[in-house]
């Protein structure tokens, strides 16, 4: 059985957390090509990733209250299931309307495994010791959208784009069996509150109630905000506007990648020292100087693709400084709402991302300008909101 303080449990957490990149990353390459094979708008063909989000906003809804209340195990081999099944929908859509409604569903999949993998590293550790099990889960993780837009870009050009979602039915299939034969349960003690609309709506009143916990949401909220306006946008701007074919933009966008592969690293080494929030400090730093240099560059009209990724790659260090630490600090004190916690984090940062990449998709005709600019307004939104929350970050659990 998978165990606590294992590289193997770490590992699973972090696959588990690794749908979302997988299930968005690996068609990226292929989103032009969707629409033209749909016969979509680059609206329509965008409304796959904000589907998929508003889905995962809806998913994360029911599954942590729901395995506060029976355990974490069934929940996620029920999510690891509708997952694959909506993948299988994904794969064999005649049209655009179709799709986007089964990313939706595959999005109610995957939010599952997603909320309760942050759940269970609440389950098993506390305080910079959750904070550095997120890092190091994120730092494995990193792997899945480094190579995901590479095999992507690999299977568009000789495959077609159906074929990357028989990589993620076969991905759901693998981590199905793993959490049935491998993975205990990690819930200490189960909820005694019934499990009803009214009721968790009340605990989310309770989670909002608190101060530090608003505050890590939007810090959260604001760091993938910017991300997410990344990943749903790059592939238009990169390839159509400065000429990238599939295979330079899945390369292209492994700078990001990197960045946040780096960032989780270095917030290993640095949480122990500096502590949650002095690795946030350095993280919203990097967010607000990689955003305003992108946008910066691109007014003035540099011509390389580098002055989107260059910067990106600042950015995505900031994600991985900034993301894990506001998660761990957001769920520190409620051990005993840790699913319910992490589904309203979830809801709220989903829900946030596709809203910027609905208005993100509304303006992205002919113009790189729109990608920087969104970009750089969440980075220097996170610092400000940093910078001015230093009260409400120390309030103490349960104040």
């Amino acid at each position: 059985m998978l165990k606590p303080d294992t590289l193997a449990l770490t590992v699973v957490l972090a696959l588990l957390t690794a749908l979302g990149p997988l299930s968005t990353d690996m068609y990226l390459p292929s989103l032009p090509a969707i629409a033209s094979g749909l016969e979509a708008t680059t609206g329509q063909t965008q409304l796959t990733l904000s589907a998929f989000l508003l889905g995962f906003a809806a998913g994360q809804f029911v599954y942590g209250p729901v395995s506060d209340r029976i355990g974490r195990k069934p929940v996620l081999l029920f999510g690891l299931g509708l997952f694959t099944l909506a993948s299988l929908i994904c794969a064999l859509s005649p049209n655009i309307e179709t799709l986007i409604g089964a990313r939706f569903l595959q999005a109610l999949g995957a939010s599952g495994p997603i909320v309760l993998g942050r759940a269970i590293v609440r389950d098993f550790y506390e305080g910079p010791r959750a904070g550095r099990e997120l890092s190091r889960m994120g730092t494995i993780m990193g792997v899945v959208p480094a190579a995901a837009p590479i095999l992507g870009g690999v299977i568009e050009r000789f495959s077609g784009w159906r074929v990357t979602f028989a990589v993620s039915i076969l991905f759901g299939i693998a981590m199905a069996a793993v959490i049935g034969l491998r993975m205990p349960e990690s819930i200490r003690k189960k909820s005694e509150v019934p499990i009803s609309f009214a009721a968790i709506l009340r605990g989310f009143g309770i989670l909002l109630g608190h101060k530090g916990y608003r505050t890590y949401v939007g810090l959260s909220m604001l760091t993938y905000g910017g991300l997410f306006a990344f990943i749903s946008g790059s592939s238009f701007v990169l390839q159509r506007i400065y000429g990238l074919d599939e295979l330079s933009y899945a390369f292209s966008f492994t700078f990001v990648v990197v960045g946040f592969i780096g960032g989780t690293y270095l917030a290993q080494h640095l949480v122990g020292r500096r502590g949650l929030d002095g690795t946030i400090q350095l993280g919203v730093t990097c967010l607000a100087l990689g955003g305003a240099t992108m946008l910066v560059l691109v007014l003035l009209g540099v011509p390389s693709s580098l002055g989107i990724s260059a910067p990106m790659a600042v950015y995505g260090i900031g994600v991985g400084l900034t993301m894990p630490q506001s998660m761990a600090s957001a769920l520190m004190p409620f051990p005993e709402r840790a699913g319910a916690a992490s589904s309203l984090l979830g809801i709220c940062q989903m829900t946030f991302a596709a809203i910027v990449g609905i208005g993100l998709g509304r303006n992205l005709d002919g113009s790189a300008i729109p990608l920087p600019a969104t970009i750089a307004a969440t980075g220097v939104l996170a610092l400000i909101l940093f910078v001015t929350t230093g009260r409400a970050r120390r309030h103490q659990p349960g104040g």
